[in-house]
């Protein structure tokens, strides 16, 4: 315990020295708290005093109130994050529209709203701190939660929370990378053995439904769940129809590959569950072997974010309610599949990493 404790202090005295940022507050939705709020939308963000108020600007005019109305249009149009790759994983820049096409339950659509996505980052790390195995996830997540930091940028706003038989908000939404590091830093021994990946998985969704802005969560887990009370298929359900991309970082392969008993009955199944939850909305999944790999993972998940296009469409298909499947390519000018070319001119395909579908609205609720 003290080798640990004597590591971390380590660890965290050369990333405060090298990512000091000065602290600015932002209020999260914390569980069983009422009525959950959401960051603000992403410009630049107002200063606060330490008790989470906004401090009143000098002499500006009060800005009305928006429109309680919207107009049917706007309530239909379907927005779609899409980040492509080389199929080695290498992502693409200065693609435009005419690269894109999309289809609504196989009906082509057309693009009317296209742009690449730059806007900060909106993130919440969701991870597993248990003693299962002895506690040995609890301190490796703890440790590869470190290089995170060094892809974020000051603009960026990133929460902590763990998890195990309940969830916990460690920290909440900031652009201070030095509290997430105190919060890490500050981990112990877990408390519990349990896992509640789901119910996690499901609870987080829920606070960023209503945020704006360029979403995404970050799952470091081995994909066990032990203790939800929802199970696999339900959870999938809202995986499938949520905007927001989740990223994996599973936390078992390198145990599984060098350990005589491995990472015990199940584990294909728990990494086939992140890698589900990843490819439904279009995000990615790591499986790494080594520690070394964490800081190239953690900057691949900044680069999807930060190489996203965004896509609108207004949909020709029925609003009725339903699940509608999306599928979205990457086509050349002649409308043929996109390849590029690697240094030595051999053709590899494009991988389009998009969300795979969308709830539809229900037309009585646009009258």
């Amino acid at each position: 315990m003290l080798k640990n404790m004597w590591l971390r202090a380590i660890i965290l005295g050369f990333l405060v020295t090298l990512l000091g940022v000065p602290p600015q507050a932002l209020l999260y939705a914390r569980q069983n708290d009422g009525p959950q709020s959401a960051p603000p939308q992403q410009t630049p963000a107002p200063s606060r005093t330490p008790s989470g108020q906004q401090q009143q600007a000098p002499a500006q005019s009060p800005v009305p109130p928006p429109p309680q109305s919207s107009i049917s249009v706007e309530s239909t149009l379907v927005n779609v994050d899409v980040t492509v790759t080389d199929q080695d994983g290498n992502i693409l820049s200065g693609l435009n529209k005419s690269n894109f096409r999309i289809t609504d339950d196989g009906q082509p659509q057309q693009i009317t709203n296209f742009a690449p996505s730059e806007a900060p980052i909106t993130m919440v790390v969701l991870m597993e701190f248990s003693r299962r195995f002895g506690g040995y996830f609890g301190y490796k997540a703890q440790y590869w939660a470190f290089p995170l930091l060094n892809a974020l940028t000051p603009k960026d706003w990133v929460a902590l929370k763990t998890f195990s038989m309940r969830t916990h908000v460690e920290v909440d939404f900031t652009q201070n990378k030095n509290e997430i590091e105190q919060a890490i830093a500050s981990l112990f021994v877990p408390d519990f053995s349990e896992a509640n990946l789901f119910d996690a998985t499901l609870e987080t969704l829920q606070e960023l439904r209503d945020v704006k802005g360029k979403k995404s969560i970050l799952i470091l887990a081995t994909g066990f769940d032990t203790f939800s009370k929802h199970n696999l298929d339900q959870t999938l359900k809202t995986v499938r129809e949520s905007d927001v991309p989740i990223f994996c970082v599973g936390m078992g392969e390198d145990l599984d590959l060098y350990s005589p008993q491995g990472a015990g009955v199940g584990y294909l199944q728990a990494k086939n569950q992140l890698t589900t939850f990843a490819n439904l909305t279009g995000g990615y999944a790591w499986f790494p072997r080594f520690e070394g790999e964490m800081p190239d993972i953690f900057n691949a998940v900044a680069g999807f974010l930060r190489s996203q296009y965004t896509l609108g469409f207004t949909p020709s298909t029925p609003q009725d309610g339903k699940f509608h499947k999306l599928k979205v390519d990457a086509v050349d000018d002649q409308g043929n599949l996109l390849t590029v070319s690697d240094k030595k001119g051999k053709k590899k395909k494009t991988i389009v990493h998009a969300r795979q579908g969308y709830m539809a609205v229900a037309a009585s609720a646009m009258n």
